[in-house]
């Protein structure tokens, strides 16, 4: 029994750091709609609770926070209050990301170790998760790959879809949705803000935010290594990578192997892309000069380095798609390479 006798509300999250009548401080999280659509509140609320206790009381795993008490009915957790960490992306925006190198590649080792402690465990995840209610272990490995295979190829002006790039872009969804050893437990969303650290010292990193957690594809989570996030327009250098690469492969030896990691890698990134894609219309309605327009362009063209050894045609048609798009927004037709890494979008 937890009694918080007051809090104070994290704007604009619905999260509020309290403090119990131990004196003790805690966070206290609630769900509420989310834009996805995907899940409603209550399948978020049990999904996180069973993934957190799962990795803290299964699997004894210090990677993120623990759970401290839970009201379903309410849709509220309490959790252990990891401060004074602070989320990762708000550093890179504060200082740069040449100031947190170390944080970098702590944030990509967490990432890694999360896959390699929880690879092989999915039985127990969802005996625990399906204590709680329904859940569909296929919906969660599959994930955004149901609904490609449903919706085919994104359409775009002027940029036609040859029979090879179609094949290509089955094989990547294949590639997804039979992860094989590479099957492992994801939060759902492995971008910087999800990861809080130390702003000072060792940075001590722990993953939060897994309401949309489940067992899913390894390298999904290597994808924000590889391919801009919503949130920027250029990403760090390989070393992040090959350090999520290698702390994977403590759980999942498989990845050293190149082929298959290149075919993997190359999937998520593709998959991530033309997920992204699909907002084509919203971007088209934003004014010029708008910095989501040139994010999904340096999206497409990250992706289709990522993926050029393995799906080659696939790749070729990102660049080809990312080439039509700055023709259509001379706003977003600009050189990415020239600037620093982790360059947030405006």
């Amino acid at each position: 029994m937890v009694n918080v006798v007051e809090w104070t509300r994290l704007e604009p999250w619905r999260v509020a750091r309290g403090r119990t009548d131990r004196d003790e401080s805690v966070i206290v999280k609630w769900t509420g709609p989310h834009a996805s659509g995907s899940h409603d509140e209550a399948w978020r609320v049990r999904t996180e609770a069973a993934a957190l206790r799962f990795l803290s009381e299964d699997l004894g795993a210090g990677l993120a926070p623990r759970v401290l008490a839970v009201d379903l009915a309410a849709g509220r957790l309490v959790l252990e209050d990891l401060a004074p960490r602070t989320a990762l992306d708000g550093l890179l925006r504060r200082d740069g990301a040449a100031a947190h190198a170390d944080r970098l590649a702590a944030a990509a080792r967490v990432r890694g170790e999360l896959g390699a402690i929880t690879a092989g465990h999915a039985e127990a995840y969802y005996r625990r998760r399906s204590a709680l209610g329904p859940v569909d272990p296929a919906a969660d490995r599959l994930g955004r790959v149901a609904r490609q295979r449903a919706s085919g190829m994104p359409s775009v002006p002027d940029v036609p879809v040859p029979g090879g790039v179609e094949r290509e872009f089955g094989a990547a969804l294949d590639e997804l949705a039979d992860p094989g050893p590479f099957l492992v437990l994801s939060n759902g969303d492995a971008e910087a803000n999800n990861v809080l650290v130390r702003a000072d010292g060792h940075a001590d990193p722990r993953l939060i935010d897994f309401e949309f957690a489940g067992f899913t594809h390894a390298l999904h989570d290597a994808v924000p290594l590889y391919v801009p996030g919503p949130g920027w327009l250029s990403l760090g250098g390989a070393a992040e990578a090959e350090i999520h690469r290698g702390a994977l492969a403590a759980g999942v030896p498989q990845v050293e192997d190149d082929g298959r990691y290149g075919r993997g890698l190359a999937a998520a990134c593709a998959s991530y892309a033309l997920a992204r894609l699909t907002r084509l219309p919203v971007l088209d309605g934003r004014p010029a000069g708008d910095d989501s327009r040139a994010q999904l362009v340096a999206t497409l063209e990250a992706a289709a380095r990522a993926a050029e050894g393995a799906l080659p045609r696939l790749a070729g048609w990102c660049r080809r798609v990312a080439a039509a798009l700055r023709r259509r927004w001379p706003d977003a037709d600009r050189d990415f390479g020239v600037l620093a890494p982790y360059t947030s979008r405006r």
